[in-house]
Protein backbone atom coordinates (compact mmCIF):
# COMPACT_ATOMS: atom_id res chain seq x y z
CA UNK A 1 0.00 0.00 0.00
CA UNK A 2 1.25 3.47 -0.83
CA UNK A 3 1.73 6.32 1.61
CA UNK A 4 -1.28 8.05 0.04
CA UNK A 5 -3.46 4.99 0.66
CA UNK A 6 -2.25 4.81 4.25
CA UNK A 7 -3.20 8.48 4.75
CA UNK A 8 -6.61 7.88 3.21
CA UNK A 9 -7.32 4.84 5.39
CA UNK A 10 -6.26 6.67 8.55
CA UNK A 11 -8.40 9.67 7.60
CA UNK A 12 -11.44 7.48 6.98
CA UNK A 13 -10.98 5.35 10.11
CA UNK A 14 -11.09 8.43 12.33
CA UNK A 15 -14.26 9.81 10.76
CA UNK A 16 -16.34 6.88 9.56
CA UNK A 17 -18.74 6.77 12.52
CA UNK A 18 -19.34 10.52 12.35
CA UNK A 19 -20.05 10.37 8.61
CA UNK A 20 -22.43 7.48 9.13
CA UNK A 21 -24.35 9.36 11.84
CA UNK A 22 -24.52 12.53 9.75
CA UNK A 23 -25.69 10.53 6.71
CA UNK A 24 -28.42 8.98 8.87
CA UNK A 25 -29.55 12.41 10.03
CA UNK A 26 -29.69 13.54 6.41
CA UNK A 27 -31.66 10.59 5.05
CA UNK A 28 -33.31 8.95 8.08
CA UNK A 29 -32.46 5.39 7.02
CA UNK A 30 -29.45 3.43 8.26
CA UNK A 31 -29.19 1.31 5.12
CA UNK A 32 -29.26 4.33 2.83
CA UNK A 33 -26.82 6.10 5.16
CA UNK A 34 -24.38 3.23 4.69
CA UNK A 35 -24.86 3.43 0.92
CA UNK A 36 -24.26 7.19 0.96
CA UNK A 37 -21.07 6.81 2.99
CA UNK A 38 -19.88 4.10 0.60
CA UNK A 39 -20.55 6.31 -2.42
CA UNK A 40 -18.79 9.24 -0.75
CA UNK A 41 -15.77 7.10 0.12
CA UNK A 42 -15.43 5.92 -3.47
CA UNK A 43 -15.57 9.50 -4.75
CA UNK A 44 -13.23 10.70 -2.04
CA UNK A 45 -10.70 7.97 -2.77
CA UNK A 46 -10.76 8.77 -6.49
CA UNK A 47 -9.97 12.40 -5.77
CA UNK A 48 -7.81 11.88 -2.67
CA UNK A 49 -4.85 13.86 -4.02
CA UNK A 50 -7.14 16.86 -4.54
CA UNK A 51 -8.99 16.32 -1.25
CA UNK A 52 -5.92 16.09 0.94
CA UNK A 53 -4.58 19.36 -0.49
CA UNK A 54 -7.82 21.21 0.32
CA UNK A 55 -7.74 23.91 3.00
CA UNK A 56 -10.20 21.90 5.10
CA UNK A 57 -10.17 18.18 4.26
CA UNK A 58 -13.06 17.47 6.65
CA UNK A 59 -15.26 20.06 4.94
CA UNK A 60 -14.28 18.65 1.55
CA UNK A 61 -15.28 15.14 2.65
CA UNK A 62 -18.56 16.37 4.14
CA UNK A 63 -19.29 18.19 0.90
CA UNK A 64 -18.86 14.94 -1.01
CA UNK A 65 -21.16 13.08 1.40
CA UNK A 66 -23.82 15.80 1.39
CA UNK A 67 -23.84 16.01 -2.39
CA UNK A 68 -24.16 12.23 -2.62
CA UNK A 69 -27.29 12.53 -0.50
CA UNK A 70 -28.71 15.41 -2.54
CA UNK A 71 -28.10 13.43 -5.75
CA UNK A 72 -29.67 10.31 -4.26
CA UNK A 73 -32.79 12.25 -3.25
CA UNK A 74 -33.39 13.12 -6.88
CA UNK A 75 -33.45 9.51 -8.03
CA UNK A 76 -36.99 8.43 -8.64
CA UNK A 77 -36.51 4.76 -7.79
CA UNK A 78 -35.61 5.68 -4.21
CA UNK A 79 -39.05 7.23 -3.81
CA UNK A 80 -40.85 4.10 -4.95
CA UNK A 81 -39.75 1.99 -2.00
CA UNK A 82 -39.29 3.28 1.50
CA UNK A 83 -37.47 1.04 3.95
CA UNK A 84 -37.71 1.54 7.68
CA UNK A 85 -35.51 -0.18 10.14
CA UNK A 86 -34.31 0.22 13.66
CA UNK A 87 -30.90 1.74 14.13
CA UNK A 88 -28.13 -0.76 14.69
CA UNK A 89 -27.46 -1.68 18.30
CA UNK A 90 -25.20 0.71 20.13
CA UNK A 91 -21.73 -0.58 20.74
CA UNK A 92 -21.03 2.15 23.27
CA UNK A 93 -22.63 3.64 26.34
CA UNK A 94 -23.51 7.29 25.80
CA UNK A 95 -22.89 9.71 28.62
CA UNK A 96 -25.67 11.74 30.19
CA UNK A 97 -25.12 14.68 27.84
CA UNK A 98 -26.13 12.69 24.76
CA UNK A 99 -29.73 13.32 23.81
CA UNK A 100 -31.82 10.55 22.29
CA UNK A 101 -31.27 10.97 18.56
CA UNK A 102 -34.51 9.41 17.34
CA UNK A 103 -36.69 12.45 18.18
CA UNK A 104 -34.03 14.64 16.56
CA UNK A 105 -34.10 12.52 13.40
CA UNK A 106 -37.92 12.74 13.33
CA UNK A 107 -37.77 16.53 13.64
CA UNK A 108 -35.16 16.78 10.91
CA UNK A 109 -37.22 14.60 8.57
CA UNK A 110 -40.07 17.09 8.93
CA UNK A 111 -37.93 19.69 7.14
CA UNK A 112 -37.16 19.99 3.46
CA UNK A 113 -33.86 18.48 2.28
CA UNK A 114 -31.92 21.74 1.98
CA UNK A 115 -33.03 23.02 5.38
CA UNK A 116 -32.21 19.65 6.92
CA UNK A 117 -28.75 19.70 5.36
CA UNK A 118 -28.14 23.25 6.58
CA UNK A 119 -29.07 22.42 10.17
CA UNK A 120 -27.01 19.24 10.24
CA UNK A 121 -23.96 20.90 8.74
CA UNK A 122 -24.21 24.02 10.91
CA UNK A 123 -25.29 22.69 14.28
CA UNK A 124 -24.60 18.96 14.38
CA UNK A 125 -21.31 18.98 12.48
CA UNK A 126 -20.37 22.50 13.61
CA UNK A 127 -19.39 23.91 10.22
CA UNK A 128 -19.23 27.67 9.83
CA UNK A 129 -21.71 29.53 7.65
CA UNK A 130 -19.05 29.87 4.95
CA UNK A 131 -18.11 26.17 5.07
CA UNK A 132 -21.76 25.15 4.91
CA UNK A 133 -22.30 27.47 1.94
CA UNK A 134 -19.31 25.94 0.18
CA UNK A 135 -20.46 22.37 0.87
CA UNK A 136 -23.95 23.05 -0.46
CA UNK A 137 -22.83 25.32 -3.28
CA UNK A 138 -24.92 28.32 -2.20
CA UNK A 139 -24.25 31.77 -0.78
CA UNK A 140 -23.72 32.44 2.94
CA UNK A 141 -26.91 34.52 2.91
CA UNK A 142 -28.87 31.48 1.76
CA UNK A 143 -27.42 29.48 4.66
CA UNK A 144 -28.49 32.17 7.12
CA UNK A 145 -32.03 32.39 5.75
CA UNK A 146 -32.44 28.61 5.48
CA UNK A 147 -31.20 28.21 9.08
CA UNK A 148 -33.61 30.84 10.35
CA UNK A 149 -36.58 29.36 8.47
CA UNK A 150 -35.79 25.80 9.51
CA UNK A 151 -35.39 26.72 13.17
CA UNK A 152 -38.61 28.72 13.06
CA UNK A 153 -40.45 25.76 11.53
CA UNK A 154 -39.14 23.48 14.24
CA UNK A 155 -40.18 25.97 16.95
CA UNK A 156 -43.75 26.34 15.71
CA UNK A 157 -44.12 22.72 14.64
CA UNK A 158 -45.34 23.38 11.10
CA UNK A 159 -42.78 21.85 8.74
CA UNK A 160 -42.32 22.98 5.16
Amino acid sequence: MSRSDDEFHAFVAERLDRWRRSAYLLCGDWHLADDLVSQALIKLHRSWSKARSADNVDAYAQKVLTRCWLTERGRRWRHLEQTHSDPPPRSYLPDDRVVDRLPLADLLRSLGPRQRAVLILRFYLDHSIEETAEILGVSPGTIKSQSARALQQLRIGTPR
